[in-house]
């Protein structure tokens, strides 16, 4: 009921995991995948070992987390490693990879995918990452920057790729506008919104960072909004993700255009099966209303 096909790769079902901390190793992927995952999104990873940003990285607040990690990750080289230590598992369980990569430029993402794609079912270029200084959303902002990055890495590979967007723009629909002429064969929606929170005895802000950005409940509407604009504007499929804890939330994306749907903060919130339980949610819903998966991708625009 719940198999799907996106830019010609078979998911067992829509719901992933959102690239973050729960794909930093080999083992957490894996268990992951055993919560009942469709797809398994990495951890972003660099050409280059980076250690991230000093604690604090990560407060919890009200309606999620802000989080300042700074893309801290062992390289490329490393996490390949991770990736092939549990790959066989994966594919026995029917759970697909895909690669979250950055780069401070075109090179440094050619280079990384060029050294993953072997490894992965797709490719996830992190152009939003809100906290990590030249990196991440420093791209993501700019149209041209961003054009350049996916084409470049569309030039070098022959798996999808999937360039996941920032809200903290005037335009998102612009900044898509760029990747999908640069060729990309799919859109993620969202990252993170950019916040920040003060403890108001020590005087200062909590996260070394001083800002970061925040995910969980919080941000599910404008996640929605988001993969809604991409909806009306591209003919290209949308991955949606922000505040997803339960079959209703994912269905509400899904009305708005998203073929499928990454969780990240409701791992904490409901367990490593939550993957699961919204699988069971959305074909509840689909039994009752007698309608099927296709069937409620975009149908709120009709």
């Amino acid at each position: 009921m719940l198999e799907i096909d996106i830019c010609g790769i078979k998911f067992k079902n829509p719901v992933f995991l959102a690239s973050g901390i729960m794909g930093e190793t080999g083992s957490a992927l894996k268990r992951i995948a055993k919560g009942g995952s469709g797809a398994v999104v990495t951890k972003s990873v660099g050409l280059y070992p980076n250690p991230g940003h000093k604690n604090p990285t990560i407060v919890e607040v009200y309606g999620g987390f802000l989080n300042a990690m700074g893309l801290p990750n062992p390289g490329v080289d490393e996490y390949i490693e991770e990736i092939k230590s549990v790959k066989k598992d994966l594919e026995k369980m029917g759970v697909r990879v895909i690669g979250s990569i950055y780069g401070k430029d075109e090179k440094e993402f050619m280079d990384v995918a060029k050294k993953i794609e072997s490894f992965v079912d797709a490719i996830e270029l992190n152009i939003s990452c809100p906290h990590a200084k030249g990196y991440g959303a420093t791209i993501g902002q700019n149209p041209e920057m961003s054009y350049n990055v996916c084409a470049a890495v569309k030039d070098v590979v022959k798996i999808p790729v999937f360039a996941k967007l920032t809200p903290n723009v005037s335009d998102i629909v612009e900044i898509a506008g760029a990747v999908v002429e640069a060729g990309v064969d799919g859109l993620v929606a969202i990252n993170t919104v950019r916040g920040m929170v003060i403890d108001i005895k020590a005087k200062k802000p909590i996260l070394s960072n001083k800002f970061g950005g925040l995910s969980g409940k919080a941000i599910k509407p404008v996640g929605i909004k988001a993969v809604w604009d991409l909806y009306e504007n591209f003919d290209v499929p949308i991955i949606g993700v922000g505040g997803i804890m339960s079959g209703e939330d994912a269905i509400e994306y899904m009305m708005a255009g998203a073929s499928a749907v990454q969780v990240g903060s409701g791992v904490y919130y409901r367990g490593y099966n939550v993957f699961k339980k919204i699988c069971d949610e959305i074909c509840s819903f689909l039994k009752e209303e007698n309608l099927t998966l296709k069937e409620i991708v975009g149908l709120a625009h009709r």
